[in-house]
């Protein structure tokens, strides 16, 4: 029973895992291309292959759990490193790509009742 449940662990561990790598492909395909020039980081198509490769490791069930953790730590830097800086270059913060002042509403600036 004990062994049954590490097993459900390490399922849904994979599935965390692969859901993740995924979001990573996801967001670096949908990204352009010279935001990440702009930013100073590797080329579009490298973090596409990188991270896609990291996508089929996790789907083939080749059982080579280092090609699985090296392709969570190519996704995590993407994510952690790769990302923010390329979100800040294209413009996607949330408010369709416009910066805000710190005195702006959700229905846009704040005049002072005025």
């Amino acid at each position: 029973m004990l062994v049954q449940g590490f097993e459900n662990l390490l399922t849904w561990l994979y599935l965390a895992i692969l859901l993740f790598t995924v979001f990573a492909f996801g967001d670096a395909a949908f990204r352009r291309e010279d935001a990440y020039r702009a930013a100073d980081k590797q080329t579009k198509p490298f973090w596409l292959i990188i991270l896609g490769v990291a996508v089929v490791v996790n789907v083939l069930p080749l059982g080579l759990f280092f090609l699985v953790i090296i392709g969570l730590i190519a996704a995590i830097v993407y994510v952690v490193d790769v990302r923010p800086a390329v979100k800040q270059i294209s413009g996607g913060g949330g408010r369709g790509g416009r910066r805000g002042s710190s005195s702006d509403g959700p229905y846009g600036p704040y005049n002072g009742g005025r």
